[in-house]
Order: structure tokens, then C-alpha cells, then sequence
């Protein structure tokens, strides 16, 4: 109609400009959470979503209790209640939801607003968040050598081995005792298992096909293979977020590692246990030094002894499983096609708790 004014956007967030100036903490790095009532939930930015593994939607109008255990930093809150003071506390640890502990820095700071009752800006540094990147720098230059060093060596050995097994089978067709065929028969197998062992340290020979990918059709895959593998007393669990879009990737290449980090849970179980593949979007994730706006987690936990402490710093080189060392490649294997990705595989382990984390990038980083 003429004169007719439009009318203004509805937006699902409404309360999110009901604090002045709040939508400025979507920009930070910082966990920042408003708590309203006490403890209830008003708003968080996306660091805080990624810090306590939930999202915003999910977690408004819920007590903070409800996805984080942290007694201290519940006796800060009450206290800058009672005073309406600001409070500052060092190196409190907190337990997500999840399982995770981290350990924070945290200012708590009285606010209000016009027609609003009082609430508490609580502001979360993780001490932990700058070690773990210099973790995974570690990890990355150490995954990167590891894997030209193998890479080297593997040609290196492919070739004489060749000799070897092509010299076997010509030994073996001039000799007439069945006896001293089998001695050259036990040459060629040999051969075999190593060329074959050689090939799997290698790893994969062409780049990741890349496509747009559904990551629960992988994850839906390595369950169902892992459930045909597997005896009736080991229970594998799903806990998905369906809202994660697709993300560019080789699927074979990611059922691979996932199948390789899943099996080596299965290994830990030995007959009996669960296994829970968990998906997850994080934003603002750093992978080394390279901070990404989006990123897609897929969690393996499985409720076995967990890794000994003395294999936690080398448990990705070739060679060394989670529970035997010298027991395997799959390990090794899952984070190099992960590498090529673009991403990194964690390990947090305890008895009773071991998740190995793939982080993959749905963005190019910043």
C-alpha cells in the first residue's frame, strides 16, 4: 500500500540485543556467557558453545549447572550475587558435560539493563586452550616427519624386497625337492607380508578425491562394519547432531581412519564394553596455529583400561598402539589421511574414558 511503512525483521534471537552492546561477544575468542536468575542461561558466544559442547539454542533458559560440573566456580557466582561486586578467580577447573575438564581463568561481572533483572557477565579463558595448541603444533611437524621418514624408507625397502622374492621364485623353479621349495615358498610369503606391511605405512598414493559428504553416512558405515566384526557384548552407540552440514572431503579415506581409530577401541575392549560415535560442530577450533570458524568433530570414546601414560606422546607413530606398543599401524594411518584433510585426530584418555577426537576444517581457516 502507498505510504505504508515496512515492517521491521523478526528475529528468532530477540533477547540477544535485550543487553546493550552484547552481540559485540560473538567476536571474541573468549568464552562469554550472561547469566540471568542467577545461573540461567540468557546468552553465550561461540566460544562458549565449543568450550562447554553444547549450542546456544540448546542451552538458553537452562541452569549452567546443567552442562558444566564446577563447584568453585558456582561459590564465585553465588558470592558476586550476594555482593554485586566483581570477582575475578584463577585456574578454576570445570567438567563439561562431555567428560572434558578444562581449567579457566574467569571473571564474573554484575550487569543490568533497563526493565531487566540484574545478571552476570562470567568471562572464561582457557589455560588450557594455549597449551593444547602448542600440543598439536607438536603433533602436526612430528606427524609430518613421521610420515616422509616412512615414506623414504618404504621405497627404500620395496625395491630390495622385489630382488628378494623375484630371486625366491626363480630358485624355486629349478629346484626338484618339494622340501626345499617350501624353504623358498616361506621366502615369497614373507616377502609378501612385508611389501604388504611397507604399502600400509606408505599409505594412501593419490590425493584425497574431494566431494561434498554427508560425514553421518561415514560414520553410519564404519558402525555397521564395526558392528560385523565385533562380538555381541561390545554395544556401539550413536549420538549425532543431525544439524551438521556436508563437508568436502574423501569419503573413503575418512571411513578408513575412522574404521582404523574404531577397531583400536574394539582391541581395547577385547569382548565386552561400549563404543559411542559422537559428531560435533565447534567454531572458532584452532588446528595448530590455524584458527577455523567451523569445524566438524567426530568422537570414537569407548569405556575401556584406557592408553598407558608412558604411550600418550607417541601413541600416533607407526608401530605403536593405544594398549601394545609395536602393535600396529592404524593409528598412525587414521591421522595422516585425517592430515590430508586438513585436520588433526586428539587422544583424552582415562581408564574407564578414551576419546580420540577427529577435528576436520569446513572452512579454510583464518
Amino acid at each position: 500500500m502507498a505510504g505504508s511503512q515496512p515492517t521491521p525483521p523478526t528475529h528468532a534471537r530477540s533477547s540477544e540485543t535485550s543487553w546493550p552492546g552484547i552481540g559485540l561477544i560473538d567476536h571474541l575468542t573468549t568464552a562469554v556467557l550472561v547469566l540471568e536468575q542467577g545461573s540461567i542461561i540468557e546468552r553465550m558466544n561461540a566460544a562458549a558453545e565449543s568450550l562447554l559442547d553444547t549450542s546456544l539454542q540448546a542451552a538458553r533458559g537452562s541452569p549452567l549447572s546443567d552442562f558444566v560440573t564446577a563447584g568453585e566456580l558456582s561459590d564465585a557466582i553465588n558470592r558476586v550475587l550476594d555482593t554485586s561486586e566483581p570477582l575475578t578467580e584463577r585456574a578454576l577447573p570445570i567438567v563439561v558435560d562431555a567428560g572434558h575438564t578444562h581449567i579457566v581463568d574467569c571473571t564474573l561481572t554484575p550487569i543490568s539493563g533497563p526493565h531487566r533483572e540484574p545478571g552476570i557477565l562470567v568471562e572464561l579463558i582457557q589455560l588450557d586452550r594455549r597449551n593444547r595448541i602448542a600440543r598439536e603444533e607438536r603433533l602436526l611437524t612430528q606427524s609430518a616427519y613421521v610420515r616422509n621418514l616412512v615414506r623414504r624408507l618404504g621405497h627404500e625397502i620395496r625395491n630390495p624386497l622385489g630382488g628378494l622374492r623375484g630371486a625366491a621364485q626363480l630358485l624355486e623353479s629349478e629346484l626338484r625337492d618339494a622340501a626345499l621349495r617350501e624353504y623358498t615358498g616361506v621366502i615369497i610369503r614373507e616377502a609378501d607380508r612385508l611389501t604388504n606391511l611397507v604399502d600400509r605405512m606408505i599409505g594412501t598414493r593419490h590425493p584425497p578425491r574431494m566431494q561434498p559428504v554427508n560425514i553421518h553416512e561415514v560414520t553410519e558405515r564404519v558402525r555397521a562394519l564395526v558392528d560385523a566384526e565385533t562380538s555381541a557384548g561390545i554395544d556401539v552407540r550413536r549420538d549425532y547432531d543431525p544439524s551438521i552440514p556436508n563437508l568436502t572431503a574423501d569419503p573413503e579415506l575418512l571411513i578408513q581412519a575412522m574404521l582404523n581409530i574404531a577397531r583400536n577401541a574394539v582391541h581395547a575392549l577385547g569382548d565386552a564394553g561400549r563404543i559411542v560415535l559422537r559428531t560435533r560442530v565447534q567454531r572458532r577450533v584452532n588446528i595448530g596455529a590455524t584458527q577455523h570458524r567451523l569445524v566438524c568433530r567426530i568422537d570414537v570414546s569407548d569405556n575401556g583400561p584406557g592408553v598407558p601414560d608412558e604411550l600418550v606422546d607417541s601413541i600416533f607413530y607407526p608401530l605403536v598402539s593405544g594398549h601394545d606398543a609395536g602393535a600396529g599401524l592404524g593409528l598412525s594411518i587414521a591421522q595422516s589421511l585425517v592430515y590430508e584433510h586438513g585436520g588433526i585426530v586428539e587422544c583424552a584418555s582415562r581408564p574407564g574414558d578414551t576419546t580420540f577426537s577427529i577435528l576436520l576444517p569446513m572452512d579454510s581457516g583464518e
